[in-house]
C-alpha cells in the first residue's frame, strides 16, 4: 500500500515553523508499516530548510521515506511540465487536517494492517468498554 504521510500535526505536534514533539507512537507505527512493506511518502507543505530538518527528524527517528513530496523517488518534479502537486497513486492520506481529526496512532494502524474502518474499530472499542449491567436493590441475589 501506497501511504502519503503529513509531518506537522501528524508525526509531531503543530509548533510550525519549529518541529514539534512526536505525536505519542508516531514513529514507532510508521517504522512497522515500513517493516510490513508499505510505501510512505512523507507529503508535506514544508520546503527547503525546513524540508531537511523534517525529513533529518525522522532519520533519526529510524524513519525513511520512499519519496518526499512526491509520488514516487525518480520523479523530477521541476522538468515535468504537467507536474502537480496532486497525488495520484495513493492508497491512504494519513493527515491531521482530515475530517474527524487525527485517530490515535494505534487506530490508524489497525486500520492499515486489519484492513479496517474508524467505524469498525469504534464499534469493536464500544463493545469491549460494555459496561457490566447494573442490578437494583430488588433484582440482587437473595442470600440466607
Amino acid at each position: 500500500m501506497t501511504i502519503a504521510v503529513d509531518f506537522d500535526g501528524t508525526i509531531v505536534r503543530h509548533r510550525y515553523p519549529a518541529i514539534g514533539e512526536e505525536r505519542p507512537f508516531a514513529t514507532a507505527t510508521l517504522r512497522m508499516l515500513i517493516e510490513e512493506h508499505h510505501q510512505l511518502i512523507l507529503w508535506t507543505v514544508r520546503e527547503g530548510k525546513l524540508l531537511d530538518e523534517a525529513v533529518e527528524w525522522c532519520r533519526q527517528h529510524g524513519i525513511e521515506f520512499y519519496a518526499i513530496n512526491k509520488e514516487y523517488p525518480e520523479e523530477d518534479i521541476e522538468r515535468n511540465p504537467h507536474y502537480t502537486r496532486k497525488l495520484k497513486n495513493i492508497d491512504m492520506f494519513i493527515d491531521d487536517r482530515n475530517l474527524g481529526g487525527l485517530p490515535d496512532w494505534g487506530s490508524i494502524y489497525k486500520m492499515i494492517h486489519e484492513h479496517k474502518s474508524m467505524e469498525q474499530i469504534l464499534i469493536e472499542e464500544l463493545r469491549a468498554e460494555k459496561p457490566a449491567p447494573k442490578h437494583h436493590w430488588w433484582q440482587r441475589p437473595f442470600k440466607l
